[in-house]
């Protein structure tokens, strides 16, 4: 076993002790202890700024996307953060045989894209981050297809949700994920090294009461994007394309 991976899995078994288990509900909590093992076991999993989450009370966590391992990874990061996550999701998912089942049982929020619906997703957020849930959001909507990984142009719903709860935004970045599970691939890579880190809150107190008009939600939009951005530099130590 590489010496780093040996650390990460010291950590991760530590941690797994310390998980919330409150909340999660039944298929919810099944889908976690089975897959938490695998990432212990499997992933060179980074983990920095976990202190950014609090540990209690409403929260939104803002990240970037790029691969169906993003959800997993991210799961096990807040839960090392002392925070059982919420996410939207495709409503889809709702009606597939198991991961149905494990959708309703942790209170996630279904996301009926493309429909006159779609708005509902806000009101059950809104729910939710009532209730002092930690709710995770994609701002891209879907997977970035730049090919470098940079993030896209965020939508601007995470905006509109903490503009109208005044939630704090935590930025999230990952990376690595696209290498563990790219695209159009079924089975992960095994030992590849995911790094995740979250950042301080996105200030945007200057923006409360303000009507939500496109300009104040895309400047909202605009910070909680380059603030993902601005951690994503940090991770891969690379500067962002826009900067040169």
């Amino acid at each position: 076993m590489p010496e780093d991976h040996a650390v990460g899995f010291t950590r991760m078994v530590v941690l797994t002790g310390r998980l919330p288990r409150r909340g999660r509900g039944f298929w919810y909590s099944v889908a976690i202890d089975v897959l938490w093992p695998l990432v212990v076991l499997f992933v060179r999993l980074r983990m920095s700024g976990e202190a950014n989450i609090p540990k209690r009370g409403k929260v939104l966590l803002a990240s970037n996307h790029l691969s169906f391992a993003d959800p997993v990874t991210l799961t096990a990061f807040t839960l090392a953060a002392g925070r059982v996550p919420r996410y939207f999701a495709k409503a889809s998912l709702w009606r597939a045989p198991v991961v149905g089942w494990v959708m309703a049982s942790g209170r996630h929020i279904p996301v009926d894209r493309g429909s006159v619906r779609a708005g509902r997703s806000l009101d059950a957020a809104r729910t939710s981050l009532d209730d002092g849930e930690c709710v995770i959001v994609y701002p891209e909507g879907t997977f970035s297809n730049d090919p470098d990984g940079w993030p896209m142009r965020g939508k601007n719903g995470v905006a509109r949700l903490a503009l109208a709860t005044r939630t704090p935004v935590v930025p999230v970045a990952q990376w690595g994920t696209r290498r563990l599970l790219p695209p159009g691939r079924f089975v992960p890579r095994p030992w590849t090294k995911v790094h995740v880190v979250a950042g301080a809150p996105v200030d945007l107190s200057d923006l409360y009461g303000l009507e939500p008009t496109k300009p104040v939600l895309d400047e909202a939009t605009a910070r909680i994007m380059a603030a993902v951005t601005t951690l994503l530099v940090g991770v891969r130590e690379l500067p962002h394309p826009g900067s040169r």
